[in-house]
Order: C-alpha cells, then structure tokens, then sequence
C-alpha cells in the first residue's frame, strides 16, 4: 500500500477553519449566526490601493519578479520598519513571502533540524504548533495563564532559555489574547535574551498597529540593538490594512539568514505577483487614514466586549489592549448544563452554545489555554451586540 509522507500525518485541520465552517454551514441553512470565530479585519484597504492596482494592469509584462521582492516594495517595507522606531534595515535584510504564515514556515525551516527545540509562550497562535510538528522540532512552550495577564515572565523565559534551545517565537501584540507588552516588559525579558546568545529569536508582530490605549508597540531590537544579528521581525498588510486575502507578508533580520529564505522563496514560491507587490507598496507608503481609524474603532469595540464580559458571573477576562481579540476565562460554566447538556471543557461550551444560540467562538484549547475562549470582534457593531447579548443569555440560562 502506498504511504503519504510521516509530516502529512503530523499537520492537522485549523480549529479555526473547522468552526468558521460550521458557522458557514448553519448560515448556509437559513440560521442567524453571529461569526467571532475568524480574525478577519472585516474591512477593505483604500481607495489608493485599487487605483494603484488599476493603473499598474495595462503595464503588466506578465513575467516573473524577484524571489526577494520587487526593489520599491522592498523600500517601502524598510520604511515601515523605520516608522515603528526599527532602524538600520536595507533591502538585504527584508523578503516577502505569501503572507506572513508562509514567512514563518520559512523561517522554521531555515533555523530548525529534525529535533532542534524551539520555545513560545501558551496561549499561542495555532501555527506555531502546526509548523513545529511538521518540521519534527522539539516544543517547549511556557504556559502564561490568566493569573499572569497571558504574560511571559523573565523568569520562566530565562529557565526555558538554560538549555539552549534553537529558537525562541514571540508574539506581541498577541493572538489570541489581544495582550500586549509595554516597554518595561519587552525590556526585561531582552534582558533575559541577552544572556543566552545561543538562541534564535523571531517575534511575530504583524499586529504592532494594532495597539490601544497609548501602550506603544515595543520590540526586543529597539530596546537591545545588540539582540538585531539573531532576531527576524515578521509583519504583515492583512490585519492592519484589511487585506488578509491578497497574501503578503515580510520580515527583517540578519543579512544572512534573510538571505536563507530567499533562497526557499526561490523554491516554495518563486515570487510575490507583480500586481500584488504594486498594492502592498500602496498600502505602505499610501494614505494610513483607513488603518488609523480602524484602531480607534477596534478600540471601542474592545470596551464593548469588555463590559459585556465582565458582566457575567465568575468570567474573567484580562484586559486586551491590541488585535482585535478577548480571551476570556470561560471555566465558571464547566461542569454545568445549558438545555440539559452537559458542559465539561471550552469544547463543549463553543459547540453548544453555537448550535443553541448559533454564535462561533473558537475554544481555547486550540491555543493552548482550555479554561478559555477567543473572541474576534471584528464584526459590523449590531452583529457585535446581538452576539454578546446571546453569549450573556447563555451564561444565565447554565444550570
């Protein structure tokens, strides 16, 4: 009998997708759900964008581009980097990739052999699992609970960094979580990277526009320009300028390790679409009116989320100051019932109350923290309303 390869077997269906499919089927089925499964920006990038895709189309050679990035794309990307206090890059330090999941595979497979360990905080994106498995790492991720905002501690960084693991992944701002880290926090713990030279770092920052409440976006290359050689940024257009479809992503690191994965691009994906690189370079050096205001509005409906929540006996939520996410602590509804059905996990609870009050919530288990659920509130504001309302409804109906 033939055999798929073993890694094929280590890949698993996105939970995420499985739930947004089951929304989609039940809406499909004339049902009124409210989504806040999928991080979708749920809006589109401005007018500028197209314009610059229409003007490019009649001048269209139809050939292939670069395996790094087209040379004004790259510039734009550089000057990104600059304008969130990132300084020093030039085109030998960034690439693209087919939006920033790719880029991170990438880079998972340019740092990580078949058992080299790699290390990231719980709760995390779903990916970062995912890649692991199939490129055969070795995970140890550090669990960051509600007790401690979802928050890595210098300490439990510095102990999992002792055996010299491979590679350190970062998120921040977080999904799931929204959380984000002030400079004091990045601070101490590039504190703690200093010490263990030995070790790559990436830090996946693709929503450091997405920040409220005056925090700022901080990383560990700003506040230790000595941690730049072994640290690759990744950034993405699709959460900040609603342009999760048209698949780019970037990063910026050392000379030679950027050089690494465009040698991959050059066999995963031989190039971004010319048309494609013609938007992105719009989208960053174009208008930031759409993104601008898109933040304040995420802003608002963060508060909305928020007292929604804490409105419900026993759910905990620590406050989100970035994304576009809450990651409540749901464990107050274990072992109780909602039409005499049991709940025992977060599975439980996002299958049922999605099949009786058909809103799509995504478990927390998924990201590696069970007591808990994720919350995407990108939604148009009624939508918003009418699936907290059902949420608060379901938690006074447990029994």
């Amino acid at each position: 009998m033939l055999k798929l390869a073993a890694r094929t077997g280590r890949a698993k269906p996105s939970a995420i997708m499985v739930i947004a499919d089951t929304a989609r089927q039940l809406k499909a089925e004339g049902k009124d759900v409210v989504n806040f499964s999928i991080g979708v920006p749920n809006f589109l990038p401005g007018g500028h964008v197209y314009q610059a895709v229409r003007d490019w189309l009649p001048r269209d050679s139809g050939g292939y581009g670069t395996n790094r990035g087209a040379p004004e794309l790259l510039d734009a990307i550089v000057a990104h980097y600059r304008q969130s206090g990132l300084d020093g890059y030039t085109r030998a330090n960034v690439t693209v990739g087919i939006g920033a999941k790719q880029v991170l595979y990438n880079l998972c497979e340019a740092l990580l052999d078949e058992g080299d360990e790699i290390v990231f905080p719980a709760p995390y994106w779903t990916s970062y699992v995912d890649i692991a498995e199939i490129l055969d790492a070795k995970m140890t991720i550090l669990e960051c609970p509600p007790e401690q905002q979802y928050k890595l501690t210098p300490a439990q960084l510095d102990k999992a960094l002792a055996s010299n693991p491979k590679v350190f992944l970062f998120n921040n701002p977080s999904n799931p979580t929204g959380m984000v880290y002030t400079r004091d926090e990045i601070a101490a713990l590039a504190e703690v990277l200093v010490k263990h030279p030995d070790t790559w770092i990436i830090t996946d920052d693709i929503y450091n526009r997405l920040v409220f409440d005056g925090i700022g976006y901080h990383n560990f290359v700003q506040v230790k320009p000595e941690l730049r050689d072994r640290t690759f940024i990744m950034d993405s257009l699709s959460k900040t300028y609603g342009m999760p479809g048209w698949r780019v992503g970037f990063v910026a690191g050392p000379e030679a390790g950027v050089k690494a994965l465009v040698t991959l691009n050059s066999n995963h994906i031989t190039c971004l679409p010319e048309v494609i690189s013609e938007a992105a370079v719009a989208a960053l050096t174009g208008p930031q009116d759409v993104p601008n205001a898109k933040r304040e509005e995420f802003s608002k409906r963060r508060d909305e989320v928020l007292d929604a929540l804490v409105a419900i006996p026993g759910v905990k939520c620590p406050r989100p100051q970035g994304a576009f996410y809450a990651f409540p602590d749901i464990s107050v509804a274990f072992g109780k019932s909602h039409n005499g059905r049991k709940i025992a996990n977060d599975v439980d609870l996002c299958k049922v109350l999605l099949e009786d009050k058909f809103v799509a919530t995504v478990p927390g288990s998924a990201f590696g923290e069970p007591r808990s659920l994720r919350i995407s509130y990108t939604c148009a504001p009624e939508q918003l309303e009418k699936g907290l309302q059902r949420i608060q409804a379901f938690f006074a109906e447990l029994s």
